[in-house]
């Protein structure tokens, strides 16, 4: 190809709406490997770093979503549909990022949210992402799921952490998860609800064939092929007669909040709503809060992006309990998009993931520090000085996302 041709390429896909769509570091993400945390400039460099280190099926169940993966790419698609409204002559001189969300005080709005065996990533595991979120005082919440036992994660934290709950299909089993996560010290349980009956994570299955590790340790495998936990092998079941036990309750109602409620002192809040007429029936069952989540693209194939069922969700609890949110979140500007849109607080899960792989604490901590300074360079532009201060007034809604 001659130069003008190239030139004439790279013009027409510099106009292109399609790539105008992407994440722009995602498309030229550094792909040297990087020395040490620090040289990432965005958390796609991390992404490129943690492929090159994990194998194939730790890569896959990071990274799957579920059947043909539409919802995984809407996560991140849906911010494209919202404009930032620059703002100026506005003292920007101190920007605070501090806020609150049941009680508990973060340095930033950035949560890092539960994923399962983070062992898989790197040996430190939830023990490095716990002394991250302690250096930067930022939120964790840990999965039921965990390599490590909560009472460690808790103390690598120096602080109380919320726990993330499985219901399993026992409630004697589910009421011992509670009671040991309430003895650890944590003051909110999150129950996850968005996987009533397991799912279909095709990417998963596919990279697990790859793998010629024997993995027998940390799971089974059914008639699919598709990995089973063991359940025994998880500290958060030490002591639980795990024999026939499963993470999920397909056959869970709304009473199963009361139930909760009645056995623990800890708020609870529902992961995984996504419909207005949820969130005021979560509020109506005695929830105390609402984690908006698809479990980021690997629960129901909707093709909806977790930020587009935000203002729903937002209208549905109308201000009586409050609202987060996660899934796709990338960029400072994402977790600016999805305060001005009602969210109290935002979750990451993938991206501190790939900081974990590829640099433990340091990695995580990087993942923090880049989002926390993109989202004070967008409140800058926007003129807001704290978290109160971000609005939906300084945004503008196009009404069409770009995908990929």
């Amino acid at each position: 190809m001659s130069l003008n041709a190239r030139r004439a390429l790279l013009k027409f896909l510099a106009a292109s709406p399609v790539l105008a769509g992407l994440k722009a570091s995602h498309v030229f993400a550094d792909e040297r490997a990087l020395a040490s945390a620090a040289e990432a400039l965005d958390v796609f460099d991390l992404e490129a770093a943690a492929k090159r280190l994990v194998p194939p099926a730790h890569w896959g169940y990071l990274q799957s979503g579920v059947d043909g993966e539409t919802t995984l790419r809407a996560n991140q698609a849906a911010f494209s549909r919202y404009q930032l409204r620059a703002r100026r002559f506005v003292d920007v001189s101190r920007v605070d990022l501090a806020t609150q969300v049941l009680g508990t005080r973060l340095a930033s709005p950035v949560m890092f949210c539960p994923i399962g065996s983070l062992r898989a990533l790197h040996p430190e595991g939830e023990i490095a992402v716990a002394r991250a979120a302690r250096e930067k005082s930022a939120l964790l919440m840990v999965s039921t799921g965990a390599s490590f036992p909560i009472e460690d994660i808790t103390a690598a934290r120096g602080a109380p952490v919320w726990f993330q709950l499985y219901t399993t299909n026992r409630f004697e089993a589910t009421k011992k998860l509670v009671k040991r996560a309430e003895s650890a010290g944590c003051p909110v349980v999150l129950v996850t609800v968005d996987t009533p009956a397991g799912r279909n994570t095709v990417t998963a299955l596919r990279m697990r064939r790859q793998d010629t590790r024997n993995c027998s340790a940390c799971h089974t495998v059914d008639e699919r092929g598709n990995p089973r936990l063991n359940l025994a092998a998880k500290p958060m079941f030490a002591g639980i007669d795990t024999k026939g036990l499963a993470y999920t309750l397909p056959s869970m109602t709304w009473d199963f909040i009361k139930r909760l409620k009645d056995i623990t002192t800890m708020k609870v809040v529902i992961k995984g709503i996504e419909a207005r007429e949820d969130a005021a029936l979560a509020v109506e069952h005695g929830a105390d809060g609402i984690l908006v989540s698809n479990h980021g693209g690997r629960a129901l194939e909707s093709g909806r992006g977790t930020l587009e069922s935000l203002p729903d969700v937002v209208a549905g609890a109308a201000g009586r309990i409050p609202v987060m949110m996660d899934g796709g979140v990338r960029r400072g500007t994402d977790v600016y998009k999805a305060l001005a849109l009602g969210a109290s607080a935002v979750g990451i899960g993938r991206p501190y993931a790939w900081g974990l792989a590829a640099f433990g604490q340091a990695g995580a901590e990087r993942v923090l520090e880049i989002l926390n300074l993109e989202l004070r360079l967008a409140m800058v532009g926007c003129g807001a000085r704290s978290i109160a201060e971000v609005l939906p007034t300084t945004l503008i809604d196009t009404g069409a996302r770009y995908t990929s």
